[in-house]
């Protein structure tokens, strides 16, 4: 009994030291966006800046491979014209191949490319990035949440580009009774929801990103702008769908009404 004491004892003493050394992630920061709410249409200028974000900065290690260079021309997208495409995709490098000789072999990119990784495979991957593994960024804001509840999700929306936003300019000093449990290459971040502690190094920093309209380029402002880019390439079809949900509304409600007209017109016949 009493080394089943002791046991129990240590095992609890290991769930506290767990507990304290992971901490629970902050809620995302409540950041509004124009493509929020029933009404509510992408910003192309955001987009765009977005792109260039991604392109700049988060496509050294991420990959969209569901994302193909055409759709930056698509109705409801960044607004880029085919020209613009065209001469975009070819400023990546996509492996093609074989050819004649058997031979894989580069070539600049096409429109109907989609996003090339910047890694052959996982592990070149987990290699070049600490053992980390950068995930794709295709879906990336409707497989996070941000917001946690309930109502708070029935509300606001899952909080996607909210999270994303909140882990890019969420990095801090760890406290102090975290410190010493700080892993090698590590950083820590509250508002990421694995752990604290996150493989990737703070990813911006001002001024990093130049915007060909002139825009703000603070860690803030790039964060805002390839998280609404990132919305777009989870939901590229958002204003079309919201345009459709909309004019259902107002045929059920026309049709509604069209019933409850005729169901008077024949009931008032009826003798009560």
């Amino acid at each position: 009994m009493k080394l089943l004491k002791t046991l129990c004892l240590a095992a609890a003493g290991l769930v506290l030291l767990a507990g304290a050394a992971k901490a629970e992630p902050k809620d995302a920061k409540g950041v509004s966006y124009s493509f929020e709410g029933p009404f509510g249409t992408f910003d192309k200028g955001q987009l765009q800046r977005g792109y260039k974000v991604y392109k700049e900065v988060c496509a050294a290690c991420h990959a969209m491979k569901f994302v193909a260079f055409r759709n930056l021309a698509d109705p409801g997208g960044p607004g880029f014209t085919e020209k613009q495409v065209k001469a975009l995709a070819a400023t990546f490098k996509v492996l093609d191949g074989p050819d004649g000789n058997g031979d894989m072999f580069e070539r600049p990119g096409v429109p109907a490319d989609r996003f090339p990784a910047p890694f052959p495979n996982e592990p070149a991957a987990r290699v070049a990035n600490g053992g980390a593994y950068p995930p794709d960024l295709s879906l990336i804001t409707k497989a996070r949440a941000g917001w946690t509840g309930t109502f708070n999700q029935l509300f606001n929306g899952i909080g996607g580009p909210q999270y994303v936003y909140s882990v890019l300019t969420g990095y801090e000093d760890p406290p102090e009774e975290l410190k010493k449990e700080q892993p090698e290459g590590r950083y820590y971040n509250p508002y990421f929801t694995s752990n604290q502690w996150i493989g990737m190094p703070p990813p911006l920093s001002d001024g990093q990103v130049t915007f060909d309209d002139g825009a703000p380029n603070t860690v803030a402002d790039m964060a805002k702008d390839v998280s609404a880019f990132l919305v777009w390439t989870a939901e590229p079809k958002m204003e079309e769908r919201k345009r459709l949900g909309f004019e259902v509304l107002v045929y059920l409600a026309v049709l509604s009404l069209l019933l409850y007209l005729v169901k008077k017109k024949i009931w008032a016949r009826v003798e009560h």
